[in-house]
């Protein structure tokens, strides 16, 4: 079993800016990102937003199998920030920041350019399990706030990672990346996205690998 490169058993929050648990910090971003997300969903008003939709999202049917991916995205944040926090500080601090600056960006355009969908089906084709929690999501989560996606732009960030970590074999690599895919896709089929909103992820996400991997980019192509 692999041991962790950093005993968290002695951490204490008076600790914090010592060299071997300073990397914690930036989990603040989360805290600044519900904020944001808290003000946003509550202050805009629906009728403010801008509907974004485009023919893809006639041609994407509703599929209820897709909440699997779309929920596990959950935890798939959570395992991997677990993951690298206990063995390879590095790769934590680049997904933390990709993640942060994809929020901060996510958050400019919702304040300055309102968005929302109009795709959630009124009637499902099916009454299953997995409907049922459509509707609580949809009950939960509301339709504004979606351009770009932040599910797809956490989910590219998150197989980029995982992808640089050396440490792990290449079938973990495959079911991360095969994942975050399903999850991307999961969006549209799911209707809590336009197919717009993952395209916009894009240069988004650019930017973020940019920012938080540079210096990767940077030795990989002095070694080529």
């Amino acid at each position: 079993m692999k041991k962790p490169v950093v005993d968290y058993r002695e951490f204490k929050p008076s600790r914090i800016n010592e060299p071997r648990f300073a990397h914690l910090k930036l989990l603040l971003g989360w805290v600044g990102y519900f904020i944001l997300f808290f003000l946003t969903e509550n202050l805009i008003p629906v009728e403010k937003c801008i509907p974004v939709h485009c023919f893809l999202d006639d041609i994407i049917p509703f599929c209820e199998w897709f909440l699997i991916p779309y929920f596990g995205w959950y935890l798939l944040i959570v395992v991997s920030l677990l993951y690298f926090a206990l063995y390879n500080v590095d790769n934590f601090k680049k997904l933390q920041i990709f993640i942060i600056v994809t929020q901060v960006v996510a958050m400019i355009i919702y304040i300055a350019f309102p968005n929302r969908q109009d795709l959630r089906p009124v009637d499902f084709p099916r009454d299953n399990f997995l409907t049922d929690c459509a509707r609580l999501l949809y009950s939960l989560d509301t339709n504004t706030g979606v351009c770009p996606s932040l599910h797809c732009a956490y989910s590219i960030g998150i197989a980029s990672v995982w992808l640089k970590e050396k440490d792990v074999r290449w079938y973990v690599k495959t079911f991360v990346t095969v994942f975050c895919i399903l999850v991307c896709l999961s969006t549209m089929f799911v209707k809590q996205h336009s197919a717009v909103d993952f395209f916009a992820a894009l240069p988004v996400c650019l930017l973020a690998e940019v920012i938080a991997c540079g210096s990767w980019w940077k030795e990989k192509f002095k070694k080529t």
